[in-house]
């Protein structure tokens, strides 16, 4: 009887260990899928694998392993035409070379952090990044291994249904970190790297930005912004130094109007720098002051080093238009902008006057930079599976005029040409400072499968050059201009996930 009751206590506590121990693995599954559905209802993960296949017919400037095109390079003559008559060698422009060049350096990883929310407040962010520069090359950097970048990195704060009157609600977004320029935001529909730059800003920068939704039709935009990527240039090249000890933030203010597939934005952007902390001391007859040091042991006179409080400020408005409706949709933006080499626009400034006491004045580059795209497209094919297909055509246009600088430049010969070292000390261009105009046609193609997309571009991009030896006080090269163009071919692929 004693050994019947053992092996029932034995057999009714297995089954409660194993009761429990399927209550545990149980309690374990449900924790397990509460988790996972936490994270797919909060985290978004996204990003893509691209490849460019690109051919130039001349030489070009670029970034990002040639990808990044901004326009031709000027010719560059091995000899005159007189000496080519005399030597017996043909002329040849040396910038008139071809080259080619596949890179998937420009794939992307993200996550996007929503659905949170503490009583009225609701809370998100994002970060993204991607494979750049790191690359080596004399002249085209195409090769080395490219480094992991931070591209987009932000928190945003959002109140809704705030009440501006009896009909009428206000929503109020905060972002703070590093996002789109609030006038680079709005990027034109080609697949080529630049996005359509040189043509319209393109800057991704920290920020603290305010977008208050008044009604159902107007977004009030304002923004402090910093400079880290896209930089101002200045004495020491391009570099966050001028703001950082403007301790200025660039200001932007903006008024956006949306309503039945148009949109519409109207702002500018202010910019406060100083490219200058230290100067020579100069007296009434610009001559500089010199005190007496000890140089090895000998007494001697040397120009006296002072703090100067150089500064300048910029204005840049814009305009942006959109308009959608099913298939179609048409893009288009222009900017006027005084300086604009932060936003990765064809511009800069100059020194204007040398003031006495050794400070100097500047004046800004204006360039008026406008875009405009088309689309049209729509689903091709059978749609009854996986993967719908989507064929669609993209004309882009873009014209810049350089309308030179705002005041005369300081012009030490007092000849009315601003020389090549001239330019070297009081003129602050990044790019090449002797470009008129310059226009851009390019037509796409992209066929769409899913998430798998093909694309082919033509791209020509011609440029007005002028003299660079005759550039006039207000920084325009009116004398021996002439055009240079190059075409460019690419093919994209790109897998999004």
């Amino acid at each position: 009887m004693r050994k019947y009751i053992l092996i029932l206590c034995a057999l009714v506590f297995t089954g409660i260990v194993n009761a429990q121990e399927t209550t545990n693995e149980a309690s374990k599954d449900a924790k397990k899928k509460a988790v996972l559905s936490h994270l797919k209802q909060h985290y978004k993960p996204y990003g893509f694998i691209r490849n460019y296949f690109a051919f130039d017919s001349r030489e070009s400037m670029s970034g990002t392993g040639d990808l990044y095109n901004y326009q031709p390079y000027d010719e560059s003559w091995n000899m005159t035409p007189e000496e080519a008559a005399t030597t017996g060698v043909e002329r040849q422009d040396l910038n008139a070379q071809s080259t080619f060049r596949f890179l998937s350096l420009t794939t992307r990883v993200g996550l996007d952090v929503v659905g949170y929310k503490w009583r009225n407040t609701e809370f998100g962010a994002k970060i993204e990044a991607d494979f750049y520069a790191g690359l080596s090359g004399t002249v085209h950097k195409v090769g080395g291994v490219a480094q992991f970048r931070l591209r987009r990195a932000y928190l945003t704060l959002a109140w809704d249904s705030l009440r501006m009157n009896s009909k009428d609600y206000a929503r109020v977004d905060l972002l703070m970190g590093q996002e789109w320029h609030p006038m680079a935001a709005d990027l034109s529909d080609v697949i080529a790297l630049n996005s359509g730059a040189p043509f319209g800003p393109f800057s991704r920068t920290p920020q603290v930005k305010m977008d208050a939704r008044l009604g159902q039709y107007f977004t009030l935009t304002a923004a402090a912004i910093w400079q880290m990527q896209y930089q101002s240039i200045g004495p020491r090249g391009q570099t966050a130094e001028y703001i950082g000890y403007s301790k200025t933030p660039e200001a932007y203010l903006g008024l956006s109007f949306h309503h039945k597939g148009w949109l519409v934005r109207v702002g500018a952007d202010l910019l406060s720098i100083k490219p200058r902390q230290t100067g020579i001391a100069l007296d009434a007859n610009g001559k500089p002051i010199k005190h007496n040091t000890v140089i090895l042991g000998k007494d001697t006179l040397v120009p006296t080093t002072i703090k100067v409080k150089d500064r300048i400020t910029t204005i840049s408005p814009f305009v942006y238009l959109q308009y959608k409706k099913g298939d179609f949709s048409i893009k288009a933006k222009s900017i006027f902008a005084e300086a604009g080499e932060h936003m990765n626009l064809n511009g800069g400034y100059g020194v204007s006057r040398i003031n006495e006491g050794g400070s100097y004045s500047y004046t800004p580059t204006r360039t008026s930079s406008s875009w405009i795209s088309i689309v049209y497209g729509g689903q091709v094919g059978k749609q009854e599976d996986k993967h719908p297909q989507r064929l669609e055509g993209i004309l882009f246009a873009g014209y810049i005029r350089n309308f030179g600088t705002k005041k005369a430049l300081y012009d030490p010969n007092g000849d009315g040409i601003i020389s090549t070292s001239e330019i070297t000390d009081y003129y602050y261009y990044p790019r090449v400072p002797n470009m008129k105009r310059m226009w851009r046609l390019t037509p796409t193609i992209l066929w769409t499968i899913g998430k798998f997309q093909l694309g082919c571009e033509y791209e020509i991009t011609s440029v007005h050059y002028g003299d660079v030896t005759q550039i006039n006080t207000h920084g325009l090269a009116e004398k021996g201009l002439h055009w240079v163009t190059n075409h460019r071919v690419q093919l994209m692929t790109k897998y999004n996930f």
